[in-house]
């Protein structure tokens, strides 16, 4: 069985699409391939982001804000957008899926967390969709 692939757009690829993709990647493995990209990205991840992340484990400082593109929604299975709108291109035959989740950028660690914490359990229900047989 090929491994679906999973692509989370937000608009800066800063901090709530970082975020999925950072704990789609830890908790699902390898069972899952995962991309992420934003309709107008940032230079640099949500430090405060990167932070509340680190509370969990998981080091997403290293990652880079990439510009969303046609080829990446193409090779997606499902495609998870996050406040992005029109932004992401349609394709037939693909999952979308719009999570509405607060904007992290500007807010202080508290928020950040909870923001963090929806998208966590968010992402669990994603794999287990996703890994269903």
């Amino acid at each position: 069985m090929t491994r679906p692939t999973v692509l989370f757009v937000c608009v800066h690829n800063a901090g709530r699409s970082q975020m999925a993709a950072g704990y789609l990647q830890h908790l699902a493995g390898d069972r899952i391939d995962v991309l992420s990209a934003g309709s107008a990205p940032k230079d640099a991840i949500n430090p405060t982001a990167i932070a509340a992340m680190a509370e969990e484990g998981i080091d997403i400082s290293a990652n880079e804000p990439k510009i969303l593109t046609v080829d990446a929604v193409k090779t997606s299975d499902a495609v998870i957008t996050m406040g992005c709108g029109d932004a992401c291109p349609i394709f037939p035959g693909k999952r979308y899926e719009d999570w509405e989740l607060d904007d992290p950028a500007g807010q202080d660690l508290d928020a950040v967390r909870r923001i963090r914490d929806d998208i966590k359990g968010r992402v669990e229900g994603l794999i287990a969709s996703l890994t269903a047989a």
